[in-house]
């Protein structure tokens, strides 16, 4: 399994006696709670070794990380006692809304966002649920849950030993989505900064405009495929809301929870999509510059093509009327040489005064800017 220097360093955490968190040959975690109120936890690679401490606990939260979820995770689920055709419909698309319920186990397909500059990239975490057990399955680049393995005795304990199993395991099951939320939103922070560089540059005047037009484009991917993976997110939500599954609580309090990790969500759609707002403000502003730089260009072409056509004007004048005296039907002597100066010159001021004042009289001469 190949892991980057930032997931080695998140597996290398340790406690305060030194612990270490997770080591690199562990793959899985599990936390469990007992009848009486203690925890315990456990790294493990193999998921049989859990079924040991799995069957007397109360409620149990296993983590387990696959180099890769469609290939790997069938025999991880089945190891843990699932049945196959909930993994199997929910990683092959069967599933649309990624939400399945077999009354006595259900299985939930959640969007993983995360974000390195402008790439995006939506991976999925595979949620299954028992009467006791939940597991969130996933891959190292979708990892969700180091900082709460580290506080996973903690959060179980929070958990009273009066609440129903059902309870319990929608307890658990919200603690996980609500962490999920959360790491996705640092994703459109990392966007954010992306775009604060980029409007930046926008306020350069002497950034390339191709240069811009490129990273505008990456931004408005960005935003749209984190917008998907929020979409799809809603979409498992609302299902898990109004599915009615048999495994989870009716608590009042509990489902009230699931609408607002609903209306969190809804929170984030909207802070995107006001993002491609202004994005798409910035790209009118662009177009305006763009314009503007344009309309300016067509001006001083202009102007030059109409002093152009002034002095045309003045040369064609007087080199028409040299061309009349230099008919050999005129005989002129040396001593029209100044006369003939005179009206060359004359001409050529008359013909320079008359096509400017004319030209300047339609309008076809650009006004300046003051």
């Amino acid at each position: 399994m190949s892991l980057d220097k930032s997931l080695v360093d998140n597996l290398r955490k340790t406690n305060g006696s030194g612990k270490v968190i997770l080591s690199l040959e562990q793959k899985g975690f599990c936390v469990s709670l007992f009848g009486d109120g203690t925890t315990t936890e456990r790294e493990f690679r193999d998921p049989e070794e859990l079924l040991s401490l799995i069957k007397p606990s109360s409620v149990s939260w296993i983590d387990y990380i696959v180099d890769d979820l469609a290939r790997d995770a069938p025999n991880v689920v089945a190891s843990l006692g699932f049945g196959p055709q909930i993994a199997e419909s929910l990683l092959k698309g069967q599933s649309q809304s990624g939400y399945e319920d077999f009354d006595i186990e259900m299985g939930l397909l959640v969007p993983v966002i995360y974000a390195k500059g402008f790439e995006v990239t939506i991976q999925h975490l595979l949620v299954l649920l028992k009467r006791d057990v939940v597991v969130t399955i996933h891959t190292t680049e979708a990892t969700r849950f180091f900082r709460l393995r580290r506080y996973g005795k903690i959060f179980m304990k929070k958990i009273s030993r009066k609440k129903t199993k059902r309870d319990k395991i929608t307890h658990i099951l919200i603690r996980l989505l609500d962490e999920n939320n959360s790491r996705n939103f640092d994703s459109l922070r990392g966007i954010e900064k992306c775009a604060d560089v980029v409007s930046e540059k926008l306020s350069n005047s002497e950034t390339p405009r191709d240069e811009i037009g490129k990273e505008i484009h990456a931004m408005k991917h960005a935003l749209m495929v984190y917008l998907n993976g929020l979409w799809q997110t809603i979409d498992v939500l609302n299902t898990l809301r109004y599915g009615d599954p048999e495994l989870l609580s009716d608590n009042r309090r509990l489902l009230e929870r699931i609408g607002s990790l609903v209306i969190e969500t809804n929170y984030q759609v909207e802070l995107a999509e006001h993002m491609s707002q202004v994005l798409a403000s910035g790209l009118e502003v662009m177009q305006s510059i763009y314009n503007n730089q344009l309309q300016i260009l067509n001006n001083k072409l202009a102007l030059i093509v109409t002093y152009l056509t002034v002095l045309g004007t003045a040369v064609l004048v007087p080199n028409t009327i040299a061309t009349i005296f230099g008919v050999p039907f005129w005989s002129f002597g040396p001593e029209f040489v100044n006369t003939y100066l005179v009206i060359i010159v004359a001409s050529t001021i008359l013909s320079i005064v008359i096509s400017y004042g004319w030209v300047k009289s339609t309008g076809l001469l650009p006004k300046r800017a003051d």
